[in-house]
């Protein structure tokens, strides 16, 4: 939701308890999740605040690209499996 733009730089994310709920998950998955988002950079966490998406555009943007990248690599990959050639997978994409 972050890299999608669903959340805001700066926003501040709903409490651990809400998101858990929204996303199906226990409360301490949902903590260690955001932990790792903390460490990534993601987002920024103040005792007196909360936790807040990051005002870094350069962190949000670069793991944007790099999902993308991702994205594009299993992209390949697949079109590989079903015997296309690289080449042929980005026609397709071209034809759409």
């Amino acid at each position: 939701m972050i890299l999608s733009g669903q959340y805001q730089s700066g926003e501040k994310l709903p409490s651990v308890r809400d998101m858990a709920k929204d996303a199906g998950v226990n409360p301490n998955t949902m903590q260690r999740a955001l932990a790792s988002l903390d460490q990534e950079g993601l987002i920024t966490t103040n005792r007196t605040i909360g936790r807040c998406i990051t005002e870094n555009e350069e962190i949000i943007s670069s793991y944007r690209k790099t999902m993308a990248e991702k994205l594009i690599q299993n992209y390949l990959d697949n079109m590989k499996e079903l015997g296309y050639t690289e080449s042929e997978a980005f026609q397709f994409l071209y034809e759409r």
